[in-house]
């Protein structure tokens, strides 16, 4: 059994990490949620979380999104290049989906970025 963690240097924790991705990013959208995607030369790759009150009103609702987030990136991270990745919650329908709908969708996004850098 494969242990993957998630140490505090995969986060992405500043303004200044934030912007370097939103400068050049690729996209990859599903329903309510986007994600941003951008190189980096640090040989493995980062997460960063961006979670709107507008959106998600009740802070459980957001830690429990957050951490379906964290969970799928910390499992799927071996598979992913060196980039610094941000999910960005765009809509109010996330909030309706059951957690392991949410987790599926979250799959979906992680696969489509695995597949597409890998045809290119």
């Amino acid at each position: 059994m494969n242990k993957f963690s998630l140490p505090k240097k995969i986060k992405l924790l500043t303004k200044k990490q934030f912007i370097f991705v939103f400068q050049k990013p690729t996209c990859i959208k599903s329903i309510g949620i986007t994600l941003f995607s951008r190189s980096n030369n640090l040989g493995y790759p980062r997460i960063g979380l961006t979670i709107s009150k507008k959106y998600i009103k009740l802070s459980h609702e957001r830690n429990r999104i957050k951490r379906h987030m964290r969970e799928t990136f910390r499992t799927n991270q071996h598979k992913l290049s060196s980039n610094d990745f941000i999910l960005v919650i765009n809509s109010k329908k996330i909030i309706y989906l059951k957690n392991h709908a949410l987790i599926k969708e979250l799959q979906k996004l992680w696969n489509r970025h695995f597949y597409s850098f890998k045809n290119t």
